[in-house]
């Protein structure tokens, strides 16, 4: 037999590592202690799963209330007929005067128009070219909020018109040359009239009056309102 002293003797007792491999997963507790703590695991894997073991939020329910306000929908419903009661015949009216500008909107030393900006969907380019070229702007929304949906932005249009802006200025200028070429259209026909083609008598009377009598006379137009 050799006098070398084993594995087991030289590491003072301590179980070898590949010795370790090849044994069975021994535990060190007793039968007792493996079931005293098995129940305890399951214990506590029960109290976790189950809902009123949950800890209560110390904040409370935290979940937004049906109004933005924390009011009932019956309330949140009056405060808005509220608000829209206050234009609301305005409304109404609107295939009436829904082109009408309340002059009080109308900024100092401005004016306002309503332009066309589109025929059955289709835009001019040239005249919105002219337009442009004589001073005309569109009105922003942000201007004037109520004349358009609740967070519009851009122009204000209706009907395939737009509200436009220019100076007062530039408007009363404009008006001013267009008068003066529609009083020249006319006195040119009333001259046509008093005269006569050569070789034909002088549409004069004995004074050496005109004898062509021009009358004028206004009366109101009948607008056509279209079908809604």
């Amino acid at each position: 037999m050799s006098d070398e002293p084993t594995r087991r003797q030289r590491n003072h007792g301590e179980p070898n590592v590949a010795d370790l491999l090849k044994a069975p997963n021994v535990s060190r507790e007793t039968p007792e202690e493996e079931a005293a703590g098995g129940e305890e695991a399951s214990a506590g894997f029960a109290a976790a799963a189950s809902p009123a073991s949950f800890r209560e939020d110390p904040r409370g329910d935290m979940r937004v209330p049906e109004g933005s306000r924390g009011e009932s929908s019956r309330e949140r419903a009056e405060r808005r007929a509220h608000e829209i009661m206050g234009h609301l015949e305005g409304a109404l009216d609107e295939s009436d005067e829904r082109f009408f500008i309340d002059p009080s909107i109308v900024p100092d030393g401005w004016s306002y128009e309503w332009k066309r900006k589109t025929v059955y969907g289709q835009g001019d380019p040239a005249y919105d070219t002219r337009l442009a070229r004589t001073g005309w702007e569109p009105v922003q929304a942000e201007r004037h909020p109520s004349m358009m949906p609740k967070g519009h932005r851009g122009e204000i249009v209706r009907d395939g018109l737009v509200l436009m802006e220019r100076p007062a200025a530039i408007t009363a200028r404009v008006k001013a040359i267009e008068l003066k070429k529609a009083r020249g259209a006319v006195a040119m026909k009333e001259a046509q009239l008093n005269e006569a083609p050569d070789g034909t008598f002088q549409r004069v009377d004995g004074s050496g009056r005109s004898a062509v009598k021009i009358g004028h006379s206004y009366s109101p137009v009948q607008i056509p309102v279209p079908d809604q």
